[in-house]
């Protein structure tokens, strides 16, 4: 195994960790706010959930909810398969969080089934722009995109991990 079968490999395991975290995930754990000033997905006026967001980013960064670091995932993802299909790419604003946890974690299983098609056929040499201002090897934005993924999973895990600690289930 070399190169793209690496990459793919690796996508497979961070997508397994992905789906172990995932499973069974309620609208309550995606609104859980961990800490005061949590950035979170809100409901507009219009009904269209958008997430708390400045430039700059503040420093430290705010504690997040699982519904933003799900709408962050879902954001990054589809703008990297945007990207790697040629396609313009929407802004942050125009990515809006599914409203609950149900159609999140359904959204994100449609992102992972349209990312394993594009593993399955990318050139690993063709140079894809973004997250960088200057274009590098797909293959180098792939495995950055399975870094992210499995770092988003395992802070969606850890939030979920604290959120059950402090809001034990019934007979636990």
């Amino acid at each position: 195994m070399e190169g793209i079968e690496i990459v793919r490999w690796q996508f497979g395991l961070a997508w397994s960790l992905a789906e172990v975290r995932l499973a069974g995930l309620s609208d309550a754990e995606c609104a859980w706010e961990p800490a005061p000033g949590a950035w979170t997905v809100r409901a507009g006026a219009d009904g269209v959930w958008r997430p708390d967001w400045v430039e700059p980013e503040p420093e430290p960064p705010p504690a997040t909810t699982i519904g933003w670091l799900s709408w962050h995932l879902t954001w990054w993802w589809t703008t990297l398969l945007a990207h790697t299909g040629g396609e313009p790419a929407p802004a942050r604003e125009d990515v809006a969080w599914p409203g609950d946890a149900e159609r999140t974690v359904a959204g994100l299983t449609d992102l992972r089934e349209r990312w394993t098609a594009v593993l399955g056929t990318a050139d690993p040499d063709r140079p894809i722009g973004w997250p960088w201002p200057r274009p590098r090897p797909f293959a180098i934005a792939a495995a950055w995109a399975n870094q992210e993924l499995m770092k988003n999973v395992a802070e969606i895990g850890q939030l979920r991990d604290l959120y059950g600690a402090l809001n034990p289930a019934p007979g636990r």
